[in-house]
């Protein structure tokens, strides 16, 4: 006779989900220095493998070889778009007495404007900024310190990254079989299913958001030549770069555009550049991700949205990138294993029911 197999109560199952989500969030926020470099250094290894492969088939040189020059390439390539930035960043250096002037007449008429306004005069207002200036210089030396903290532990987390992705690719038919040998034979065949699409939708997404970069940091930089704004080449990348951050990164690059733009060229100049700011997220919401990007990660923007606030609240700003490749990831598992489908589908949603309807009236 069967045993009837017993089922734990609701709350009791909600209960262990609940503290389950706590361990593994506190986990998660505990071991940041470990995980977060190789999160990203997983990513870069996905991107590489391509071009590592084709190093040491084309060129038979040893994997250990062949990952190192993908790294170098990597680097090269990150680099090149720094020295653009850089370049930019030294003419605004070179016309600094002309920048000096206008903000100091941008100054003017805002302090003139608060006078009429709020009925502060001036010298209120110049006692004001004296005295937190002189806060600020007074703590100048912790100040000093933590940002050489700061930039040196962002430039160990760079190495970091750079170390996981070469051990990740060196190590890749390790960590494959060892994924594979995990699991039962019975299961194989979707484990192997699982990794392949995992491999293949990041790889597609990370190239899809470089493309997009590139095309919008054109079409920024082309309408800003048109407007006649001084630094355009600067402030277009400034919007192509921000614009790989989810949400937020509109509201940066169109905060930084509206600042230079406004100090060093007209009030109606920096009204144009905000509504051309915009308008170039507009077309790129609508028009540009879905070609661009497509289907290769299809989340509803609801739980994207929160996976980016939950990213930030756990990483920062290295959480708010990572958050839709990582759902991405748990949306391929869920939807590949039976009693998951339904999270699966609900980081989806109802254009998944949509396209199997289509296809289905395509077959009939």
């Amino acid at each position: 006779m069967p045993t009837k197999k017993l089922l734990a109560p609701f709350y009791e199952r909600l209960a262990l989900i609940l503290i389950g989500f706590c361990v593994l969030g506190y986990l998660v926020v505990m071991a940041k220095e470990l995980i977060d470099p190789m999160i990203f250094g997983f990513l870069f290894a996905v991107l590489l493998l391509p071009v590592s492969n084709f190093i040491e088939k084309k060129c038979r040189l040893p994997r250990s070889a062949s990952s190192f020059i993908s790294i170098l390439l990597l680097v090269g390539f990150v680099g090149s778009i720094m020295y653009l930035i850089g370049a930019q960043i030294s003419n605004i250096a070179s016309d600094w007495p002309m920048l000096q002037s206008q903000v100091k007449d941008s100054i003017a008429n805002l302090q003139g404007w608060i006078q009429t306004a709020f009925h502060i005069n001036v010298n209120k207002q110049m006692s004001y900024v004296t005295s937190t200036t002189d806060k600020i210089m007074a703590s100048g030396t912790a100040v000093l310190g933590t940002t050489f903290g700061a930039v040196s532990s962002l430039l160990l987390f760079y190495v970091f990254i750079l170390i996981f992705t070469f051990f990740i690719l060196f190590y890749r038919r390790l960590l494959f079989r060892f994924i594979t040998w995990v699991f039962s034979d019975e299961n194989r065949s979707v484990v192997v299913d699982i990794v392949e699409n995992v491999q293949k939708i990041l790889r597609q997404y990370i190239l899809g958001l470089l493309i997009e970069m590139l095309i919008v940091s054109g079409m920024a930089i082309a309408i800003f030549y048109m407007i006649g704004i001084k630094y355009a080449a600067l402030l277009g990348i400034i919007v192509g770069v921000f614009n790989i951050i989810p949400y937020i990164g509109i509201f940066t690059a169109l905060l930084l555009s509206t600042i230079v733009t406004f100090a060093t060229g007209t009030l109606s100049q920096t009204v144009t550049v905000a509504i051309s700011v915009i308008g170039v997220h507009a077309i790129d919401a609508n028009f540009l991700l879905p070609a661009v990007v497509g289907s290769k990660v299809r989340l509803n923007a609801l739980i994207s949205f929160i996976g980016i606030i939950i990213g930030e609240m756990i990483w920062g700003l290295s959480g708010m990138f990572l958050s839709i490749p990582i759902i991405a990831i748990f949306k391929i598992i869920f939807d590949r294993i039976e009693s998951l489908k339904p999270w699966g589908y609900l980081l989806g949603g109802d254009y998944e029911f949509k396209e199997s309807a289509q296809k289905k009236m395509k077959t009939e």
